[in-house]
């Protein structure tokens, strides 16, 4: 027996088949080669098309398949993790609307405030545990104010995770933690945020019924099997947000215990067993994939958006024609010396930055010298950047 497992990032789509019986990995993949482009039509705005998610699902399962020889028969069920706080919104017929809007897109950032400033920081905080801030009910909100044409037509929303298993299974579904990371979830009613969603004038209809991310979530559909190579007999049995997947991955599930990841952003991810929450919001409160009444387990998220688009910046756009890898990259880092002789490169280029209080105040090069600094200095300089960052967020975090 194997499980397939994807992972719906905004860099790539990579697919994994393990052996269910002895964890040992038959194959991985990712799809395409290439780093998955965001769209900024305008200045703090970030979109990708979720028809191109799964476009690349279907190219990487159908590698992994021809890649292992994998009967898809014996592929017991699957699992998705998914970049988080972005929004799909589908017609009746599941038609996609509009470009999704992803992570790290900054245009709902003044409507949060705004929610926040007229519903009570005391209020938000004690019911949300987050401002609701630049997260998916307020730009769902951005959609209804700026695109009632399209707000008009929406049957349901999801995040990218939802959306990549509504393909698979034509049932549109989310997850307790989904809503907890959208801030459309009531820590103190445990349910569904009615008085955020209310003060945005969004119906409830809107929201997908809820399941436990570990769960039947619906079957493979008949049109998805033939799409993608595999059988109607599987299952979709777990859905989450990449942060929380990879902390459950890493074995953070309980509190004190904490991950440290990198794709585009940079996140450390801790485990609490209590609803505490920054009163900045630099830092946010969701709830965790084993989260119960009974054992509440509670992930504390820090999220600097710039770190590995950080060097893929520096990589593309500075050392494109010169053919070099990110081990290259490491190599003429280690050239340089701890500092860099003072040259400062920070990683805050991709949209708003929470622990910055949702400021998008753009990448910095400071203290470049024309006489001592070489490209060595740069990277290095970079890269300690994303590590002082990162670090800047602990602190808050602790």
């Amino acid at each position: 027996m194997h499980l397939l497992g994807y992972d719906i990032g905004s860099s790539s789509i990579k697919a994994t088949i393990i052996d269910a019986e002895n964890g040992d990995v038959k194959a991985t993949t990712q799809s395409p080669d290439k780093e998955l482009t965001i769209h900024s039509p305008q200045a703090g705005w970030a979109e990708q098309d979720p028809e191109t998610w799964w476009k690349h699902v279907v190219i990487a399962t159908r590698q992994l398949l021809s890649k292992t020889g994998v009967d898809p028969e014996t592929i017991a069920a699957i699992g998705i993790s998914y970049q988080m706080h972005g929004l799909v919104v589908v017609d009746k017929d599941h038609k996609v609307l509009r470009p999704s809007i992803i992570w790290c897109d900054g245009r709902a950032v003044s409507i949060g405030e705004q929610a926040l400033s007229e519903m009570g920081e005391k209020y938000c905080l004690e019911r949300f545990l987050n401002s609701p801030g630049n997260f998916t009910a307020s730009k769902l909100k951005w959609v209804k104010e700026n695109e009632p044409d399209v707000y008009s037509n929406i049957h349901k929303i999801m995040l990218p995770g939802d959306y990549i298993a509504m393909k698979l299974t034509g049932e549109i579904k989310t997850s307790e933690s989904g809503l907890s990371e959208g801030i459309m979830w009531d820590y103190r009613e445990k349910g569904l945020a009615h008085s955020l969603l209310n003060h945005y004038g969004i119906s409830d209809e809107l929201i997908p019924e809820a399941v436990p991310n570990f769960s039947v979530q619906g079957q493979v559909s008949a049109s998805a099997a033939r799409e993608l190579g595999l059988s109607t007999k599987t299952k979709i049995a777990y859905r989450a947000g990449d942060q929380p997947n990879n902390a459950l991955s890493l074995n953070v599930l309980e509190p004190g215990e904490a991950a440290a990841t990198a794709g585009t952003s940079g996140v450390i991810y801790g485990i609490i067993d209590k609803p505490l929450y920054d009163p900045l919001s630099r830092v946010n409160t969701f709830i965790h994939v084993n989260h119960s009444d009974e054992h509440p387990r509670y992930g504390v998220l820090l999220c600097v958006n710039g770190t590995g688009i950080q060097n893929s910046w520096i990589r593309n756009q500075l050392l494109g024609k010169s053919g070099i890898g990110y081990e290259d990259m490491n190599k003429l880092a280690d050239q340089a010396p701890i500092g860099s002789e003072r040259l400062v490169v920070l990683p805050f280029g991709n949209g708003p930055e929470r622990s910055l209080q949702n400021v998008d105040i753009g990448g910095h090069v400071r203290g470049l010298n024309f006489n001592r600094h070489n490209t060595g200095h740069l990277v290095r300089a970079a890269q300690e950047g994303i590590a002082f960052a990162l670090n800047y967020g602990l602190k808050v975090m602790k």
